[in-house]
């Protein structure tokens, strides 16, 4: 049974600018969170630095607001603690795509079972408009003096390369439909990315409502689209990695917004590290006791030195 979508909004007032797409990727988070009924004590919001990294602050739920380009690093730490949590990554373009390049190819080649929302608006909207990793080449919003000379990093062809198993397209202002990819997401048992394509009103003055307006179509509506691995073999994975990527090319006249990529079958990082460790799941680092009744460690020195005998380094001073 859905939850009300009051139960998951804060009383906290938002200093977005007015007609920000950030306030749809809320709205879409609140009613997804709703329908799933999430139990917002075991639902974690993390961000980094930027206009979307105050989305923890209106969603009533466990927030993380972190460092610029390591809300994954963050995100994954708190998964790995409690892997019942759910765990939801929003991060801007420039954090995401830049300073956090590193850490989304890392949690692709992990597949945690981590939902990630990229909000898209092609400028640092925060530092006033500078050109982000997925403005193309030439392209000059307001705020550049020249057109910016770096080739753009396509969100989708990226995470593909780096191993999400759930790899979507959504937009800021289509709400519901948004709202349906997150929940996807969150189902998905894996490493989901969603590139929310986001007007920024007030630094990007090429990419606004209007450009997107008869330009988008949703993949859904094609009824041969099918983005969904069914075996798992490599011939058929192959060809909806070509597919998917095809269509991550169509920028222009035509943009598709919606599923492009879902593999179910790739184990994830906490089903690998139980391979290792089965008691991992019965008792993950968060559930584990580390004082006693009298509140004193449990593991003492002489269990530590025990433990830890092979990796103690001795230095003797001269």
């Amino acid at each position: 049974m859905a939850s009300s979508i009051a139960k998951y909004k804060t009383d906290v007032w938002s200093d977005w600018c007015p007609g920000c797409g950030d306030f749809g990727i809320v709205a879409a988070m609140q009613k997804a969170f709703a329908e799933l009924n999430l139990d917002p004590a075991r639902t974690v919001v993390v961000s980094g630095i930027g206009c979307s990294s105050k989305t923890p602050h209106f969603i009533y739920a466990n927030g993380v607001h972190t460092l610029h380009g390591r809300a994954l690093p963050f995100a994954q730490g708190i998964k790995l603690a409690n892997p019942e949590l759910t765990v939801i990554v929003n991060a801007g373009d420039g954090d995401l795509l830049g300073i956090g390049a590193g850490h989304l190819v890392a949690i692709g080649r992990r597949n945690m079972d981590i939902t990630v929302i990229l909000h898209n608006n092609q400028v640092y909207g925060l530092t006033k408009g500078q050109a982000s990793p997925t403005l193309r080449r030439w392209e000059q919003v307001k705020s550049l003096p020249r057109p910016n000379i770096q080739d753009a990093v396509n969100p989708i062809t990226t995470a593909i390369a780096s191993g999400f198993t759930f790899v979507a397209r959504g937009y800021a202002l289509w709400v519901d439909h948004l709202k349906e990819l997150i929940k996807a997401a969150i189902n998905h048992k894996g490493t989901a990315l969603i590139d929310v394509l986001q007007p920024c009103v007030t630094y990007n003055n090429l990419y606004t409502a209007d450009f997107y307006k008869g330009k988008l179509y949703k993949l859904d509506d094609d009824p041969d689209w099918d983005p969904v691995v069914r075996e798992n073999t490599p011939e058929e994975v192959d060809k909806k990695i070509s597919q998917a990527i095809a269509k991550a090319q169509e920028w222009g006249s035509r943009i598709p917004v919606g599923v492009f990529y879902v593999n179910p079958h790739i184990e994830t990082f906490e089903e690998r590290i139980a391979r290792l460790n089965p008691l991992y799941k019965e008792t993950p680092p968060a559930l584990q006791e580390i004082l006693s009744n009298n509140n004193k460690p449990i593991i003492g020195e002489y269990e530590f030195k025990t433990l830890f005998k092979n990796y103690i380094v001795k230095v003797e001073s001269k």
